[in-house]
């Protein structure tokens, strides 16, 4: 059967009269069944029952572009009448409607509405909405490198895959030049996701009251939906995803992207990302782009991120400090002093041997190269992608976009609370408006509540300190000392490792705990603030969103690398938490606390990513397994397309923000902390390499077709990894020089090993001493060995003068000329990482130099064309003014469309 072109309305009908007979199983009413029942075997049958899997109405001509779904219920009367008055405003808008009965659904329940938008409609709301259309095929020749091409043919998707469709120049549509632009069929021209974004632009402004009766409140689907008048409102996928479509007019779409995309044996293959925008609108394929090329950059750091481990093992023997450490006569020698209040004991520096050689594995020379790599990485990847956008948006017809149509998608729900109206000066047209003191009034109140949910983190990371600080003394106790030979576990797990990594795993499910009120708590604020756009409200939401989720994942770590350890005190002048002689804060391990700040990072960030992929993958196939499991068996007799569709998830209005905040905080997990785990980048290119494909699984096999829209980049999230890439360089110059023991080591190294000239005696460099006897009782331990008496001095991590000294227990010049040299690091590792990096943003433009080559000679065509076009038009006019007989029959638009053509 063929649809309606262009041709005469009588002409078609004809058409599809003489090819029914031939095509009848593959149509919605089923005509012509009778007549073959007599050659179908009966086991065939059911075989020849109407098709309903289909995307066109019962007549099999005019597209679904749109489903509503409702149910009749106790209050069915009030709601009957919202609907009647909805479909009563979308006929009058000129939008077709077909219903479903309930006794043709599966569960006897459920009304189908079906919503067909004609020709008229869709010239008539392009031209509102200033949608880009064809006008003239382009002339400019694409570069392409053979090289390039060649090496990566094994990565390439097959041509009829990637269906490349002829470039042409745009311009908005205008309904009143409709022969200017290269329309073949009205059918077609617009795409569905065009077809069902115009759609739902009515749907979301259309009132359901009475002429008689203006309540402005009752305006728009959402409301329809949020009150229960309607149950679902959605597009319809084009197909089955594990099969294509029997109907030869349906592109099957979602099947080929299912196919080529979704399933992760393709996880090397290319992104279909011209198929992703065709069939979901822009701002899903933005955002699909942007994954995929971030995690293709993240491969080089990965790289290098293994690079640097791989050095920290093949140093492994070479690393003097910890051979001094482990070693008996040396470390085995060095009574340390207790690392809490009476509960520890004094302990033999020897026990943390296994600790000090896993810190090597991360803090060597090798991490403060890879740390100054990814300062550099981080401009590079913006950069990139920042050329890789402009391109996109070229090519996706995206340049001025947002002047052009962003303003005009103003949210309904700013419509309908702002009451107060004021004239646009620009468009001179009376507008709604919030008035500046309600709008200080919301501002404060959000300031106020984002300023509390901030301190309830903060409350709950000094919560988890507190759990450090107390649970130390118990995993002391319980882990003796290997040498009083108690508990064999003792020589693998130290208290300091214990207490990590069960205050990381209470961190983590805190986290997680406290992520499920932010969502909703940062709704709940943009919704008060009521934000005028789309646009305005998800860079509201975003800003939010980020700034809990920053705190919330983040302080832990900044905790463990930037206080931890740093005020401590000494032996018999420590400092405690909150004043209080009963928390004394946590000192660090002789090798350091990277190694802590290590295991932090681990936890959090692959238990995020764990929880993350099971909650996006596991989560939606136990809820639908059961759905999807019935509707394969016989979906085209038992289910029709949009009863398929309507069991599946709805991808919501911030469906794509979580994706983004999501991917937005492992980028601050691999660049602000990136030193204290060179392994971070790799981890998290597995994730993402497994992230595209269960993201394009859920798109085409578990939501509902989203509505297709527009977004010609990624948004606030841009800025946000702007801000986030200048912080890592600040962090991580920090972690090198106060987490990190490398400064220490290349201070004595080059100022006070003397003659040698090597790491030897190191430890016993690093370390102070203290006198047992001057230990006050509270930091005595309540048991003692017998092994040492009050004359002996226990050691402790510190440069300080030793008892017998004029300044006892005073910082020495080699912690002075330490501090010294930390600071002047962190100096030296910004400004070199800082001016590499805005140099490399000075030499890479943002946009390509072809594409500025091709928007200007588009824009030149366009006014060209334009002047031609109307210059045409008017000779067509006078001539016609001066004709006095009438036209004869031979003579219609067609000869117009000829003189038309030869102009363009």
């Amino acid at each position: 059967m063929r649809r309606i072109t262009g041709k005469a309305k009588d002409e078609t009908l004809i058409e599809l009269q003489g090819t029914t007979d031939s095509q009848a199983t593959d149509e919605n009413n089923g005509n012509g069944l009778s007549s073959m029942s007599d050659r179908t075997p009966p086991g065939e049958t059911e075989n020849l029952r109407p098709n309903k899997d289909t995307v066109f109405f019962r007549d099999g001509l005019r597209r679904i572009d749109f489903v509503l779904s409702y149910v009749d219920d106790k209050d069915g009367e009030k709601k009957q009448e919202r609907r009647k008055e909805y479909e009563a405003n979308l006929e009058k808008i000129g939008l077709e409607l077909e219903t479903e009965d309930k006794s043709e659904s599966k569960d006897h329940k459920t009304y189908f509405l079906k919503v067909h938008a004609p020709w008229e409609v869709l010239e008539k709301y392009a031209d509102i909405l200033k949608i880009k259309v064809p006008f003239k095929e382009s002339d400019i020749p694409h570069s392409h490198d053979a090289a390039i091409h060649c090496l990566s043919h094994p990565f390439r998707l097959p041509e009829s895959i990637m269906k490349p469709v002829p470039d042409y120049f745009t311009f908005p549509f205008n309904k009143d030049k409709t022969d200017f632009f290269l329309i073949r069929d009205k059918d077609t021209f617009f795409p569905p996701s065009t077809r069902n974004r115009i759609v739902y632009y009515i749907l979301a402004r259309c009132p359901y009251y009475k002429e008689d009766r203006k309540e402005k409140d009752k305006t728009g689907i959402k409301r329809l939906l949020n009150n229960g008048t309607y149950t679902a409102a959605f597009p319809l996928h084009d197909s089955r995803y594990w099969k294509r479509g029997r109907n030869p007019d349906c592109e099957s779409e979602r099947y080929n992207l299912y196919k080529n995309w979704a399933r992760f044996l393709c996880f090397y293959k290319e992104q279909p990302l011209n198929l992703i925008r065709k069939y979901y609108g822009e701002k899903i394929g933005i955002y699909f782009a942007w994954l995929g090329f971030y995690t293709e950059m993240l491969f080089f750091a990965a790289v290098m991120g293994v690079i640097c481990f791989v050095y920290g093992l093949l140093s492994y023997d070479d690393n003097i400090t910890s051979k001094e450490i482990c070693d008996p006569d040396i470390g085995g020698n060095i009574l340390m002093c207790p690392l809490c209040d009476k509960k520890c004991p004094f302990w033999k520096l020897n026990t943390t041997c296994l600790s000090s050689w896993q810190s090597h594995l991360f803090d060597n020379e090798g991490t403060v190269f890879f740390a100054i790599f990814m300062g550099i990485w981080v401009t590079l990847f913006l950069e990139f992608w920042k050329r890789r956008q402009s391109r996109l948006e070229y090519e996706w017809d995206l340049v001025d976009f947002e002047e052009d149509q962003q303003q005009l998608q103003t949210r309904p729900e700013f419509e309908i609370q702002c009451t107060g109206r004021r004239l646009n000066k620009i468009t001179q047209e009376m507008e709604p408006y919030l008035p500046v003191t309600t709008r200080c009034a919301r501002f404060c109140l959000s300031g106020t509540t984002v300023l509390f949910w901030i301190s309830l983190i903060v409350a709950c990371i000094i919560g988890v300190i507190a759990y450090r600080l107390a649970v130390f003394a118990a995993f002391a106790s319980v882990i003796k000392d290997p040498m009083r030979k108690i508990q064999f576990v003792g020589r693998f797990i130290t208290p300091q490792l214990a207490t990590s990594v069960t205050a990381s795993c209470i961190n983590f499910v805190c986290i997680m705990i406290l992520n499920f009120f932010y969502e909703r708590v940062a709704v709940w604020i943009t919704d008060m603030e009521i934000p005028k756009t789309h646009l305005e409200y998800e860079n509201r939401l975003t800003t939010k969103m980020f700034l809990f989720q920053f705190v919330n994942y983040y302080s832990s770590c900044f905790y463990v690398a930037f206080f931890k350890g740093k005020f401590v005190g000494f032996p018999g002048h420590y400092t405690y938490m909150f004043g209080t002689s009963k928390l004394r804060n946590e000192e660090c391990d002789p090798g350091g606390c990277l190694i802590e700040l290590t295991t932090q990072l681990v936890i959090v960030m692959a238990g995020k990513q764990m929880c993350g992929n099971i909650q996006e993958a596991l989560l939606p196939v136990m809820r639908n397994w059961w759905n999807s499991r019935r509707s394969r068996r016989h979906p085209e007799t038992h289910y029709s397309r949009w009863e398929q569709d309507y069991v599946l998830l709805n991808f919501g209005q911030l469906g794509l923000f979580y994706e983004y905040l999501e991917m937005v905080i492992q980028f601050g997990f691999i660049t602000l902390f990136v030193a204290s785990f060179p392994l971070a980048p790799l981890l998290a290119l597995f994730n993402n390499i497994l992230e595209i494909r269960v993201d394009a699984w859920k798109f085409t096999t578990q939501f509902k077709r989203p509505v297709a829209t527009k977004a010609r980049n990624i948004g606030s999230w841009q800025e946000i990894l702007n801000a986030v890439a200048i912080l890592s360089v600040v962090t991580n110059a920090f972690i090198m020089a106060f987490t990190s023991d490398m400064i220490p080591r290349m201070v004595y190294l080059y100022a006070y090993s003397g003659e040698s000239s090597s790491m030897s005696g190191y430890i016993n460099n690093s370390l102070s001493v203290y006198q047992i006897s001057e230990l006050d009782g509270i930091n005595m331990p309540e048991e003692r060995s017998g092994w040492f008496d009050n004359s002996t001095k226990c050691s402790y991590r510190d440069y300080r003068y030793p008892p017998s000294h004029e300044k006892a227990y005073k910082h020495t010049m080699q912690f002075w000329h330490i501090l010294a040299a930390k600071m002047a690091f962190i100096i030296i590792m910004e400004h070199v990482v800082f001016v590499v990096k805005f140099f490399v943003a000075w030499m890479i433009p943002d946009v390509p130099s072809d594409v500025k080559a091709r928007i200007k000679r588009e824009r030149y065509l366009v006014q060209e064309y334009l002047h031609n076009y109307e210059v045409e038009r008017l000779k067509i006019q006078l001539s016609a003014s001066f004709i006095t007989e009438p036209p004869s029959e031979i003579s219609p638009c067609s000869d117009k469309h000829e003189i038309l053509s030869e102009c363009l």
